[in-house]
């Protein structure tokens, strides 16, 4: 993970040699003062993003599938990326119904992590309601994808009529992105971050327990209903606060699992947990380098370059693998 950080740091429109990386971050001499303003205020935070939304979105996967037991479920099963897309949908689209613009809003970033955050908790807050009242999990994962359907179905109409410059400014949020947070930005990024993954360390003797199936975890004694809300927000937290800084971000959390358990030959959460943290911070990093293009001044979607590899990966796992570690 130290390799693919500061390879990360180093490769870019302009190259800047590894010995000259790691003197700046020690604040050691540079040989351009501008290779140090690049480092310390630009791919410093973007490489700590890929660190933040690697990780989260690998062990959101990882809980998504051992409370659903289903080896396609993801971090956004619940529609939590598309309650994100409404909020942003709304804010970009709306103008073409309500005839003003609200473009002056826009100029901050905080007004698309604020609307895709508030999509997020809506959806989240709507999917734990009916989860309440529901006793079969299975039955909220099928809510889940039945609110992103919904969810879908309203930015697919505000995308039929918005104007071609807002559809066109909400496309490129579709493409994630992470080198739009500044410091500060990370900051709040990584206490969010931080406390998902807290109640996800809560989460590991209830997910190992449900390894064994709910009827069995519920006769040893476990709580079905405060297990899996606890699962629930973490996952929330992590997948939700991740869309809402660095947008829609695909497969990481459905392939980093299935890698992991096929690198460690094991179920074991406490095993699991630490390793999907490192497994997904370390494809993140790959996928980002990758890219920034090096040496060259354009840069691909992140997104793409996330579903190019991560969608092989899945293919192969599931080809090669005879037994589901469930």
């Amino acid at each position: 993970m130290l390799v693919c950080f500061i390879t990360n740091i180093s490769l870019g429109s302009v190259f800047i040699p590894w010995l000259d990386t790691l003197s700046a971050l020690v604040g050691g001499p540079v040989e351009k003062d501008s290779w140090r303003h690049i480092i310390i205020n630009y791919r410093l935070p973007k490489a700590f993003t890929a660190l933040i939304v690697g990780s989260g979105l690998g062990v959101s996967g990882l809980m998504m599938q051992t409370l659903f037991r289903n080896p396609l479920a993801g971090p956004f099963v619940l529609g939590i990326s598309s309650g994100a897309r409404l909020g942003v949908a709304i804010l970009i689209l709306s103008s073409a119904f309500t005839g003003t613009s609200l473009s002056l809003f826009l100029v901050s970033k905080w007004g698309l992590v604020i609307a895709a955050s508030l999509g997020s908790v809506l959806v989240l807050i709507a999917v734990m309601l009916v989860s309440a009242k529901v006793r079969d999990t299975m039955a909220i994962l099928i809510i889940g994808l039945m609110f992103g359907s919904i969810t879908a179905a309203v930015v697919s109409v505000l995308s039929y009529f918005a104007p071609m410059d807002k559809l066109q400014q909400f496309t490129f949020w579709g493409f994630g992105s992470l080198g739009n947070l500044s410091w500060g930005d990370l900051l709040i990024f990584s206490g969010i971050f931080m406390l998902g993954i807290l109640l996800s360390i809560l989460s590991i003797k209830p997910l190992n327990t449900l390894l064994l199936g709910e009827n069995y975890a519920r006769s040893l004694g476990l709580n079905i209903k405060t297990s899996r809300f606890l699962i629930i927000i973490s996952t929330g937290l992590l997948a939700g606060s991740i869309t809402a800084f660095a947008g829609p971000i695909a497969f990481i959390g459905l392939a980093v699992p299935h890698l992991t358990r096929q690198l460690f030959h094991t179920s074991d959460h406490k095993t699991l947990i630490p390793a999907v943290v490192l497994i997904g911070s370390i494809i993140m990093l790959i996928c980002d380098t990758i890219s920034q293009i090096p040496s060259s001044e354009y840069t691909l979607p992140i997104n793409a370059i996330t579903s190019l590899i991560g969608a092989p990966v899945v293919i192969w796992l599931l080809v090669r693998k005879r037994k589901m570690l469930f």
